[in-house]
């Protein structure tokens, strides 16, 4: 089966509901076969048009081989985004389109007679979209978590950037105009307030998050608030509203004042991302009002439709886009659920009520709308989102309109901003202090993660059945009031069979052959290679990562094929010593290997073997294999280089459902000083050497089982008896591979177990 069949089979039964819930009024004989005639005809025209405006898209990327070394010179076409030690944008060359990632080490040396920086934030801040900047480094083939985002841009290859140069010349005409006006904006809500409250209005007015710490973006992750950090509807039917009394009260006749909102709402499209959120938000509020000029209503169905359509001739590959289906599904929502829910809700009210109801309503509606979407690609949903948002209300438009207007305001040199800046950023403060406790650590619920057809049709089933819930109570009120009801009991009757065959279908497609629980969502297996690490992670729907190789000794190749392992996601060499890295070429002699995932430096052996492309990882670095997830605790990405590499091991995260599992390399705890939560299982640092700091660690970590990686009757003297006494008195069992083999860890929905 091709492998968008199953989104599009839930697109049908979501479809579906919504058909039978949004009937026509009028019904003339035949014509549903011409409507699915059209719909075929449409479909296939889409097709063809899709294909070959991504093949005009993937026409204009520069397509060099991997591992060449280019000198590029292009101007930049996407805000830079930092994420651990990466700053990454999308470069615009004469032979293409190509992605640039820059680290923070080494520093970056600018032209413009800035002081060269090794930290990342001085250094990048030159790096701006539309400025001419001249690069040179390696190019790689992007990642599998990456390949979908760096496609999106027009690009297919990576570049990883040793040296950057940012000249003062930018682009010109009017993408360069537009340039001028969000960088005015961006330097006028950077005054009068607090960096925080700044770097929060640049994420709520422009949708500019990269100077918001990582632990704030996580509170607003956590607390469902972080969908005002991306510009969206909300923020064009802000700008609308505030800016519909001001050219009023300027005198501007309705006509004019329509087509100059239409004008305004042009303009900041581009000016804050042209995301595929703030696209649709767009195409819909000009549609609104054109069809106003035309006095003629606007339909929300057929506005919404027009926006799909235009986002994606523009770009087909946004449907792939997370922001673009959580946008649409959002809407969606919102013109199904959201009506029904403030008429029950209070149907009388007014003042601070009614706007209590509708923000109620409005967040209800969109929560449900986007909860399996949300679930399926990222495996959590946020217990506090309605609270929050509630609570978050009354600041949010304030600090929106605050926003604009300082931003507006800029554009004029030397305006006074500082006291709309100041007032937005008490706005934004407190919004942030609202995310921040709204967004523990509990707030945040890992679920399973649905396919794309049970995330499809659970959209449907929860919305459809959220629907009918609200039409048979406004039918049972109207029962009372009114001898015949608003609703049919023919319509409810077809809903509720269509909403049941949903989630029966949503059943049957998700259903496992194994009883449930019995499928492992995750394996670790640390492996038995003597003096040192090679630890095997295996999870469900992805090939394994392997976390260093061990000594050269080791043999680590044997043991994966007795594990019967054939490939490989890739290798990630924690640190260059030899018990950690000495066997990269046993490895990649007996299985493929994708991807080579390093910290501050290659192996050294990469300079003879064939090794994989590689990508650097730090503190903050993310990603996901299958159903598990992986973060980067340690080093920082401004982490300095040290004469011991154990100081700079990568310690990794690794994450399933409820099991956590800390692995620390030879981090010991004394020197390496990460944010550690509770874990299942700890891999004990450095072969269970003596750390000054492991008791602290066992503190905050809690694990409830502990394995050390260790050669028999090795000359070191490890594991060091006061690191056994240690997790003796905390009560941790400690498996070793000296005396107990290869240690294994089943990971299912029901809990863990080891073998």
């Amino acid at each position: 089966m091709d492998r968008d069949a199953p989104v599009g089979f839930g697109g049908v039964a979501a479809l579906g509901v919504v058909l039978i819930l949004v009937r026509p009024r009028r019904r003339r004989a035949g014509v549903l076969p011409w409507l699915a005639l059209v719909c075929v005809a449409g479909a296939l025209g889409g097709l063809a048009l899709g294909g070959a405006r991504i093949a005009a898209i993937n026409a204009g990327s520069l397509n060099a081989d991997t591992g060449a070394y280019l000198e590029l010179e292009g101007t930049v076409v996407s805000a830079p985004r930092t994420s651990g030690e990466l700053t990454r944008f999308a470069l615009e060359t004469s032979d293409g389109r190509i992605a640039v990632e820059v680290r923070a080490l080494p520093p970056i040396s600018p032209t413009a007679g800035t002081p060269a920086s090794g930290a990342a934030s001085p250094a990048f801040g030159a790096i701006d979209e539309g400025r001419i900047v001249s690069i040179s480094g390696s190019v790689r083939a992007p990642a599998p978590w990456e390949r979908a985002q760096i496609e999106r841009s027009g690009a297919t290859r990576v570049v990883a950037a040793d040296s950057v140069q940012v000249t003062e010349a930018a682009r010109g005409g009017l993408r360069g105009a537009l340039d001028d006006v969000r960088r005015r904006a961006e330097a006028a809500l950077e005054r009068g307030t607090q960096p925080l409250s700044a770097a929060l209005l640049r994420g709520f007015v422009l949708g500019q998050d990269d100077r918001i710490p990582e632990p704030v973006r996580e509170d607003f992750r956590r607390s469902g608030l972080a969908h005002v950090l991306a510009v969206s509807g909300q923020n064009v039917m802000l700008l609308a509203i505030l800016a519909t009394p001001l050219l009023a009260l300027a005198g501007v006749p309705l006509r004019a004042r329509l087509v100059a909102i239409a004008t305004i709402i042009a303009v900041y499209v581009p000016v804050a991302g042209a995301g595929a959120s703030i696209q649709r938000a767009g195409i819909m509020g000009v549609a609104g009002i054109v069809a106003a000029l035309a006095s003629r209503p606007a339909a929300r169905w057929y506005a919404l439709g027009l926006a799909a359509a235009v986002t994606l001739a523009i770009d087909p590959g946004s449907m792939g886009d997370i922001g673009w289906q959580l946008s649409f599904a959002a809407v969606a929502g919102l013109i199904v659920l959201a009506p029904p829910l403030i008429r029950i809700v209070a149907p009388e009210a007014s003042g601070l009520r009614r706007a209590l109801a509708d923000g109620a309503a409005i967040t209800l509606a969109a929560s449900l709308a986007t909860a399996p979407i949300a679930a399926h690609h990222f495996g959590t949903v946020s217990l506090t989102s309605l609270p929050a948002n509630l609570v978050a209300l009354p600041a949010i438009a304030p600090a929106m309109w605050l926003g604009m207007l300082a931003g507006a305001l800029g554009q004029i040199p030397g305006a006074p901003v500082e006291p709309l800046t100041w007032l937005g950023g008490l706005c934004a403060g407190f919004i942030g202090w609202v995310a921040r406790v709204f967004g523990p650590d509990w707030a945040q619920l890992d679920v399973p993660e649905p396919g794309p057809v049970a995330a499809a049709v659970w959209t449907a089933v929860l919305v459809g059945g959220a629907r009918l819930g609200c039409l048979a109570l406004e039918r049972r009120a109207a029962m009372r009031a009114a001898p015949r009801p608003p609703v049919s009991r023919r319509a409810l009757a077809i809903g509720a069979v269509v909403v049941a065959l949903a989630g029966a279908g949503t059943i049957v497609l998700s259903r496992d052959s194994d009883p449930p629980g019995a499928e492992p969502r995750l394996i670790i297996t640390v492996l038995d290679i003597g003096q040192g690490d090679a630890i095997l992670v295996d999870p469900r729907g992805s090939a394994p990562l392997l976390v260093d190789t061990g000594p050269p000794d080791g043999n680590v190749g044997k043991a994966l094929a007795e594990q019967g392992v054939g490939e490989l996601f890739g290798v990630a060499i924690t640190h260059d010593d030899l018990d950690h890295s000495g066997g990269l070429a046993s490895a990649l002699t007996e299985v493929d290997a994708r991807h080579l995932l390093v910290g501050d430096r290659l192996p050294q052996d990469c300079e003879y073997l064939d090794c994989p492309p590689a990508t650097r990882l730090a503190e903050g670095s993310r990603f996901r294999l299958g159903s598990t997830r992986i973060e980067v605790m340690w080093p920082p990405s401004n982490a300095p280089p040290a004469s011991n590499p154990n100081e700079t091991s990568l310690v990794l995260r690794v994450s399933s459902g409820d099991f956590d599992a800390l692995l620390t390399a030879d981090a010991e705890s004394e020197a390496a000083s990460y944010a550690a939560a509770p874990v299942e299982f700890l891999k004990v640092a450095h072969h269970g050497s003596a750390d000054a700091g492991l008791e602290s660690l066992l503190v905050r970590a809690s694990p409830q089982l502990a394995a050390i990686s260790v050669g028999a009757d090795n000359t070191y003297g490890h594991p060091a008896p006061e690191t056994l006494d240690s997790l003796s008195e905390r009560g941790v069992p400690v498996l070793r591979t000296d005396q107990h083999g290869e240690v294994r860890i089943i990971v299912t929905d029901d809990g863990w177990s080891i073998e």
